[in-house]
């Protein structure tokens, strides 16, 4: 049964939840100022504040307002940890001394160590300290928790910016003409054992994996190789059975285009690739520019290449796109044998929008073969002016 509220409880039973600390002390306040002569005594029966705190309160009211944005007066609150311990920053620098890294000339420095393990440091020194004001100390200083960095990624290419910035432009001007565009990259090979995985799922009985990962004597394995179609956000991945080769990379982008391309786009007149600068489809095979001028002469249909700078493997965005997917689809999942693979991969279920096919290809595919001198003076190739290594045109041979 609810207690009947007297209209002044009742006032401040809507209002409080709304207002901070001092916003209360004042309203009630102004409310026992307005009451009169035994206004502070109701007030607090019908709002809770103790009758010294309304009676300060009422002192505030008097005194000239400082900063709105402030709950309490400049200097309130208790001393930083820095000035009750003048000692804290240098023991603090001596805990970092073995573990800086980075130019020392330089104004950011970063440590390897994290703040929750600098605070149990200096707790067991008996500094009363937690990870939060260990980290905002440690931002004053100049100091960052950072990873390693790959050396060759922004040094081995002059310019990475404008690389991109090229293939962003060809991907809009033919996403403007309903030109297919196609994110092609290769996934790292899987053991065809049951060798653990990342993840877990929800099993009664769960699946008796090998003790240790290391391939048997009779393993196979299986390259994934991955095509994503930007437009249509459409998925293609062919599993090779034997070795990633530049044969099986051209054979993949067929199979997709057999599949699904020609279907989709039935009056294209180009497409567009962006790939990797390395592995079976790199901008330095000769091989792979071989291979994709015998796919052109069987299409009919120019193909324009567009590599990513070296160590940029990562912004290929069907790693984010299709194979983030197809990893967190198979949730711990062992890899039993081929028909499993393909399985997990097709059973993505990602969005609505998302979808992906998959297929087994078991062709015994060359990889190291010879492109003679004749063959590559025979190639029907347009270099673009922008870094013609990475980005050409193969045109079909008539």
């Amino acid at each position: 049964m609810m207690k009947n509220l007297t209209p002044l409880e009742k006032f401040f039973s809507d209002i409080w939840p709304h207002l901070p600390e001092r916003q209360r002390r004042l309203v009630a306040a102004a409310e026992a100022k307005k009451q009169g002569y035994g206004g502070i005594s109701a007030v607090s029966r019908a709002c809770g504040l103790s009758r010294v705190t309304i009676t300060k309160a009422i002192k505030e009211l008097d005194e000239t307002p400082f900063q709105p944005n402030r709950l309490r007066k400049p200097g309130g609150g208790r001393p930083t940890l820095e000035k009750c311990d003048p000692s804290l920053l240098s023991a603090l620098d001596v805990l970092l001394d073995d573990a800086i890294s980075g130019d020392p000339q330089r104004p950011l420095l970063w440590t390897c160590k994290s703040a929750r393990t600098i605070a149990k440091e200096l707790t067991r020194q008996g500094r009363s300290i937690g990870s939060n004001k260990v980290g905002r100390i440690l931002k004053s200083k100049g100091y960052s928790l950072q990873a390693n960095r790959y050396a060759e990624e922004n040094e081995g290419h002059l310019d990475k910016n404008a690389q991109f910035n090229f293939i962003s432009s060809r991907v809009k001007f033919h996403l403007s003409l309903n030109y297919p565009i196609i994110a092609v990259a290769t996934k790292k090979k899987e053991l065809t054992e049951n060798c653990s995985d990342k993840g877990a799922q929800r099993k009664k009985n769960p699946v008796k994996l090998n003790g240790h990962d290391l391939p048997g004597a009779s393993a196979s394995r299986a390259f994934p190789y991955g095509i994503h179609d930007i437009a249509q956000n459409a998925g293609f991945v062919d599993i090779a059975t034997d070795q990633d080769a530049a044969e099986f990379a051209a054979a993949s982008i067929r199979g997709w285009w057999f599949n699904d391309g020609r279907h989709k786009y039935p009056k294209a007149y180009k497409i567009l690739t962006t790939i990797d600068g390395g592995g079976s489809n790199g901008s330095r095979l000769e091989l792979w520019t071989f291979e994709l001028q015998k796919l052109a002469d069987e299409l009919k249909i120019p193909i324009e290449v567009c590599h990513f700078p070296p160590g940029t493997s990562k912004w290929n965005q069907i790693n984010h796109r299709l194979f983030a997917f197809t990893s967190s689809n198979r949730r711990g999942e062992p890899s039993a044998d081929y028909e499993t693979v393909v399985d997990l991969i097709s059973a993505v279920n990602a969005s609505e929008e998302l979808t992906v096919s998959c297929r087994l290809d078991r062709t015994k595919h060359k990889k190291k073969i010879k492109i003679s001198d004749e063959e590559l003076k025979s190639l029907n190739l347009n270099r673009s002016i922008l870094h013609g290594n990475l980005n050409y045109t193969i045109l079909p041979r008539v």
